[in-house]
């Protein structure tokens, strides 16, 4: 009887087991699973973190509120928040609105915020908002990684030296070589606005002057013994390449953790290609609901 018993329990068990449907699984490097809290123990004993996002997942973006408060409960004021989706112009008024002098109206009205700004990143700001951290605005204004697709490198000489300081210190390291800018020189030219040709070089080199501005302002507010925090698309961090790879260039003994995101149909059984994409790699359902 208690041999029965315990065969009817351990079936219960394995139907139970089975029937689960996790929102995510987390991987290391090697793709294999980990824990949260043992991802969490090596961020936090970072230099710097990369979050590397999809844009669109909402998720992803509830995954990268739950990081913030945690490593918050390890660093407290020694994290400092930073993201691509906030443009370096913008961040006297970023400031404005972490001391409280102008309203998140305000902050929406004189910022260029993206399109998921109130579901996915307003709450990350308003975090900073409420425990008085520093949050980066990081990225190249876009005018100026357009004048980069059209013109080069060259048209940023054009710019005063007030403007230069939105951007990184030119001239900066070009290495079209490096795998995933030597992907992009490979999908070719693409037209612009009226008809111009917009050639495959340039529009690398838009992404270049993006990562290297990244990494020039999160260099430029990082101390010892606080950990950086940035949000990006995964693209500018994935494989170690793009604002990694500036970072290293400028600072070789800094301790860099990244994470990627992917999105897979069976998340117990993701792509070999992501495979060493970054030190931990969240995989979600590829079904999960978007953002817009």
């Amino acid at each position: 009887m208690k041999t029965y018993l315990s065969a009817i329990i351990l079936m219960l068990f394995t139907c139970a087991l089975s029937s689960d449907k996790p929102a995510y699984l987390l991987y290391n490097k090697n793709l294999k699973e980990t824990s949260y809290q043992k991802m969490l123990k090596e961020l936090a004993e970072a230099d710097i973190v990369f979050f590397g996002e999809l844009h669109d997942n909402s998720l992803n973006h509830w995954l990268e509120l739950q990081v913030t408060k945690d490593l918050y409960k390890e660093k407290k004021e020694k994290l400092v928040l930073g993201a691509e989706m906030f443009e370096a112009d913008n961040q006297t008024v970023l400031n404005e609105y972490l001391k409280g002098f102008i309203t998140a109206k305000q902050l929406e009205t004189e910022a260029k915020v993206w399109q998921n700004y109130q579901t996915d990143y307003k709450p990350l700001l308003d975090f900073a908002l409420k425990n008085k951290l520093n949050f980066v605005a990081t990225n190249i204004p876009r005018r100026y990684a357009s004048m980069v697709s059209k013109g080069g490198l060259e048209a940023l000489n054009q710019l005063s030296e007030d403007a230069k300081k939105n951007i990184a210190p030119l001239p900066i390291d070009v290495d079209l070589t490096l795998p995933a800018y030597a992907e992009m020189m490979k999908m070719g030219s693409m037209h612009g606005s009226g008809g111009t040709s917009i050639s495959a070089e340039n529009i690398t080199k838009a992404q270049i002057i993006k990562d290297a501005t990244m990494a020039n302002f999160i260099l430029k507010n990082w101390q010892q013994e606080q950990c950086f925090l940035h949000y990006n698309g995964s693209y500018h961090s994935n494989n170690f390449e793009g604002i990694v790879w500036h970072l290293k260039r400028k600072n070789p003994a800094l301790k860099i953790m990244t994470i990627n995101t992917v999105e897979a149909s069976d998340i117990e059984n993701p792509s070999e290609k992501v495979k060493n994409s970054a030190d931990f790699i969240f995989v979600i359902p590829d079904d999960m609901t978007k953002s817009y």
